[in-house]
């Protein structure tokens, strides 16, 4: 793709991050820290870019118009799906903005709605999977005591919360963008994993708010792992294989590994504590173990390409449905 073909795909992007409205504005901060991440190594200008979706300067008329093949008005329905579907739900606005996406993309019917179905079973997937059988929580979970802290392995906890890490390093380095759509349901069963070790059995709400809490957003999240991608050159689709070989790794960020496992350990940190950090503290923490795994990444790189050669979508899609 060229310059403007980048431009106009992350421009859908943004449209969709904002098609529903209701983004609150730690989310909206954090697209536009994103967009500054970005552009110290884009040709676009992607703070302008923000600007200029959130003053409405742009529609997706326009930047449909501007894409110039049909694997890029592929791939910017894709990356317009997962943007929607990031957060696991899909409001009737964004359902409404894909719609007029792919009639404006003049893509396929049923391929369109093959490929949102997909996410659609990804984005929904439930975060206990077949790892464990439980109770259903109630919404009052929050407020009733643990029982007595159940006997927990730390080791087999840590060697679990690495194997994910390196997993989700590895889906960064598949050019499908169900592989990147797929990292975030992945980190949300390790946190209800790590959950259910120290006795509290989440569910998917829980462990969003525990995400939003340390200052994950989702939706942002994803952006900024798709982008980095897109702009790396690791996004698109090449006979099925990996975009450019395992060499392309030095572009990439290593986001992914770093921060499924700065998740992990803060989770296992706030739960093994009985849940008595503050927000404050909870955000504090997961930015430290965050710089502390990006300077892990490239310890684990042979093991995160080694696990990227063996991958594929429906691989990833059966380890979200079912757990790993």
């Amino acid at each position: 793709m060229n310059t403007a073909d980048t431009r106009a795909v992350l421009t859908i992007a943004l449209l969709a991050a904002f098609a529903d409205g209701r983004k609150h504005e730690r989310e909206r901060e954090q697209i536009r820290r994103i967009a500054e991440g970005l552009a110290q190594d884009a040709a676009v200008d992607l703070p302008s870019l923000v600007q200029d979706v959130l003053l409405k300067r742009v529609d997706v008329a326009a930047a449909a118009a501007a894409l110039s093949s049909a694997d890029a008005r592929q791939l910017a329905y894709e990356m317009a799906v997962g943007v929607c579907d990031a957060d696991g739900t899909q409001s009737d606005a964004e359902r409404a903005f894909l719609a007029d996406l792919a009639r404006r993309l003049g893509l396929d019917d049923g391929e369109a709605g093959a490929y949102a179905a997909q996410a659609e079973t990804l984005a929904s997937a439930d975060v206990a999977g077949e790892v464990v059988e439980t109770a259903a929580p109630t919404a009052a979970a929050d407020t009733v005591a643990r029982p007595a802290r159940p006997a927990v392995d730390e080791a087999e906890l840590d060697r679990a919360i690495l194997n994910a890490a390196i997993l989700n390093g590895a889906l960064e380095l598949l050019p499908e963008s169900l592989s990147t759509l797929a990292i975030i349901p992945l980190q949300m069963k390790l946190v209800h994993r790590v959950g259910l070790a120290y006795g509290y059995p989440l569910d998917s709400g829980h462990v969003k708010d525990f995400l939003a809490t340390a200052g994950v957003g989702l939706t942002s999240q994803y952006l900024e792992q798709a982008g980095r991608k897109l702009l790396g050159g690791l996004l698109g689709r090449v006979g099925g294989g990996l975009l450019g070989g395992l060499g392309k790794q030095a572009v990439s960020s290593g986001l992914s590994f770093a921060t499924t496992w700065a998740l992990g350990q803060v989770a296992k940190r706030y739960y093994a504590g009985g849940r008595t950090f503050s927000t404050e503290m909870l955000r504090s923490t997961y930015t430290e173990l965050l710089q502390q795994a990006r300077g892990m990444q490239s310890q684990y790189a042979p093991q995160i390409q080694q696990q990227a050669r063996t991958l594929d979508v429906q691989k990833v899609m059966a380890m979200v449905r079912g757990g790993r």
